[in-house]
């Protein structure tokens, strides 16, 4: 396989930051969890309007990502990736429409709908197995959370003490052949006996798409919340540490690492697992609350315009999903120019 290289990033935030004040004033503190550390509220969230679209999200990013990588870049790309947590329409995802807002015309065009808060890996992995072998070139990837404002401020689901943690935004790379900066490897694992520990919850028990007055949200018991602390807590560190023997590495070889970023607890916990301080991985929860699968490309994005990644750092990119049905960790070699391997 030719090198592949994650070559820029970009975000978008929508709107101004909301504090979490504006959640205390209708939560029950009495709910089941609330006092659980997995519901620790951030300071700060971006939330999304109703009638902003996943493609609108995604076209701000790209915007963003033309002004430093160039528009005709942008429109040479070759292959579009998106993820979105809340997908507008329920059979398909905001790919083709985006390329053609944006002008690509794309011979590949993929809405990953798996991959969850990991699925900025599971994205790479796939942009990287297409242009290593050759059937692309360069591809746009598009990683949007939009739960936040839509689901989270609902007149019911505001008072649950999962309201307070997720924060919308969207991020974007672009990934291409090239060794400048070079992704060295990826390692994926797949759990199929998780996935039916997290899904939608509606209180009088009819299917989404049922008539009914109930509020969809993500719904959490006791016995789901210890199961997901434990797989979350374990399933980070074992992708890294596994990637870290696949290339030779040990942790204190990494400059940097960066993942989902699902509440304080787990963060603090990977640190600890993995032998990393704060110092080299990178936190955006106070500020942007739960991303899900937009969290590693937004808090890439400002760790680089931060000053915060240098260039020749070692960058561990890591995350899981869901309740644990997928986990993910990718290594790059940023802005090396092919200079280690």
């Amino acid at each position: 396989m030719r090198d592949v290289s994650l070559l820029e990033l970009a975000s978008y935030l929508p709107g101004e930051p909301v504090g979490t004040e504006y959640f205390l004033r209708y939560q029950n503190e009495d709910a089941a969890l609330a006092d659980h550390t997995m519901f620790k509220a951030p300071s700060f969230r971006h939330q999304v309007p109703r009638d902003e679209t996943p493609a609108d999200m995604m076209e701000k990013a790209a915007h963003t990502l033309a002004e430093r990588i160039g528009q005709d870049a942008l429109r040479g790309v070759d292959v579009v990736l998106t993820n979105t947590l809340l997908p507008e329409v329920p059979f398909t995802g905001p790919g083709a429409e985006v390329a053609h807002r944006l002008g690509i015309k794309a011979d590949w065009v993929l809405d990953a709908h798996n991959g969850g808060c990991a699925s900025f890996v599971h994205l790479l992995r796939l942009a990287r197995v297409l242009i290593g072998t050759g059937q692309a070139t360069s591809a746009l990837l598009l990683n949007v959370q939009n739960s936040a404002g839509p689901v989270m401020t609902q007149s019911d689901v505001r008072r649950l003490p999962e309201a307070v943690i997720p924060g919308d935004g969207c991020g974007a790379a672009l990934v291409a052949a090239s060794a400048e900066s070079p992704v060295l490897g990826i390692q994926i694992a797949n759990h199929g006996e998780f996935t039916r520990d997290c899904g939608l919850t509606l209180s009088d028990g009819r299917k989404y798409w049922e008539a009914g007055t109930s509020q969809m949200h993500v719904g959490f018991t006791p016995g789901h919340v210890k199961d997901i602390v434990e797989r979350g807590n374990r399933l980070v560190p074992e992708v890294v540490l596994g990637l870290c023997k696949q290339l030779g590495l040990k942790t204190d070889d990494l400059d940097a690492l960066i993942t989902n970023q699902p509440n304080r607890m787990f963060l603090d916990q990977w640190r600890q697992r993995l032998s990393i301080g704060p110092d080299r991985h990178l936190d955006t929860f106070d500020r942007f609350g739960n991303l899900f699968g937009a969290a590693v490309p937004i808090t890439l994005d400002h760790g680089i315009r931060e000053g915060r990644i240098k260039d020749d750092s070692l960058l561990m990119l890591a995350g899981f999903a869901h309740a644990g049905d997928f986990a993910g960790a990718a290594v790059v070699h940023w802005r090396s120019g092919g200079t280690r391997t």
